[in-house]
């Protein structure tokens, strides 16, 4: 964990410095291109041999599909409440998207002549779902659906027993996908790219993953179509005396929980009172939660919790970061002037039941 005072002396440079991205290690790089070449020179049984040497798992290839009945029973043994949220979900996500649609037009122009564009749905398109997201397979899901993609395919990492988060099944089920794998990683990547004797390649493919995951569409780009190359997921939380220390603590700690132990987290703090309290919480906390190994990594080495004297101020820091997710546990009053005036965030949350 780092401190830094916004008028402290060298603050843009050390905030420079903590933005900084690590290339990529050589041995991902390595151990990456080995498995694309594997499966794109040996299909089913590249797969299969990869599977059982790096995750211990021994699948043949006629297991690889998950069945309709799987899918459909996950639907039906799934609780209630967990059913519900997912469809809720679907809907939000998709009515939210809906206005983003890009739309068919033409016109003419001073000369006579028909100008315009046109938009259509890729053939096939293959999503990746990280182990245990259901949050994922809704948001890649939904949007493939309201897209109307002739072909969709998903593809997600299975437990040693071969099975797969049946919440993840159902968002599945209910985007309406029906052909599904339980192959994971870089293996997945691979074999959208390149297809095998009883799966075939896709279009384009979206869907986060670790490093290994993105790397492994770096290497398949131009092949295929892929979504983008991010780096490792990160939140900037502005937080003042209005700030609830437990929600603001939750909400680090889950980005910090993500998984590849690269993830950066920022507190922006109105005041150091601010930041002591949601350190302690942190804390606290942290005694609940099971992924500490991982979490203690990001807070030791990817945590930095900045204190600013005004909120200009900390709309200068998140312009600075362009961080992938922004929250505003601010005044009610302050939203709106910190949403106008930050415009590099990927996504801005407003008040703490946003997250």
């Amino acid at each position: 964990m780092a401190d830094l005072a916004y008028r402290s002396r060298g603050f843009q440079e050390r905030l420079a410095t903590f933005c900084e991205t690590a290339a990529v290690p050589q041995h991902i790089v390595d151990t990456v291109s080995k498995i694309l070449a594997d499966i794109r020179g040996k299909g089913d049984k590249g797969i299969a041999a990869t599977m059982r040497r790096i995750d211990g798992l021994r699948l043949k290839p006629s297991q690889f599909r998950i069945s309709e009945s799987e899918l459909v029973g996950s639907v039906r043994k799934l609780e209630k409440w967990k059913l519900k949220a997912i469809k809720e979900s679907i809907a939000t996500v998709s009515d939210f998207h809906r206005h983003a649609l890009p739309q068919s037009w033409t016109a003419k122009n001073k000369h006579g002549a028909t100008i315009g564009e046109r938009f259509y749905p890729l053939d096939r398109v293959g999503l990746y779902i990280p182990t245990d997201l259901a949050s994922t397979a809704i948001m890649t899901g939904a949007l493939a659906r309201l897209a109307k993609v002739p072909e969709l395919v998903a593809f997600t990492p299975c437990g040693k027993d071969g099975s797969v988060n049946p919440a993840v099944l159902a968002s599945l089920k209910l985007c309406g996908i029906k052909e599904a794998y339980r192959i994971g990683g870089v293996s997945a990547i691979g074999t959208m790219a390149y297809g095998t004797e009883t799966i075939k390649s896709v279009s384009k493919v979206f869907g986060p993953g670790n490093a290994f995951t993105v790397e492994a569409k770096r290497q398949v780009y131009g092949t295929i179509g892929v979504d983008l190359l991010p780096g490792p997921s990160e939140v900037l939380v502005i937080a003042d005396d209005s700030a609830n220390p437990r929600f603001v603590a939750a909400d680090l700690l889950a980005q910090a929980e993500h998984g590849s132990g690269r993830e950066k987290i920022f507190l922006v703090s109105l005041s150091k009172g601010v930041a002591t309290r949601i350190r302690a919480e942190i804390k606290i906390q942290m005694k609940e939660l099971t992924r500490t190994k991982l979490i203690r990594t990001v807070l030791r080495e990817g945590f930095l919790s900045v204190v600013v004297d005004t909120y200009e101020e900390a709309a200068k820091v998140a312009n600075f970061v362009a961080p992938e997710h922004m929250e505003l546990e601010v005044q009610s009053d302050k939203l709106v002037y910190l949403t106008k005036a930050i415009k590099t965030a990927g996504a801005i949350m407003q008040g703490g039941w946003a997250a």
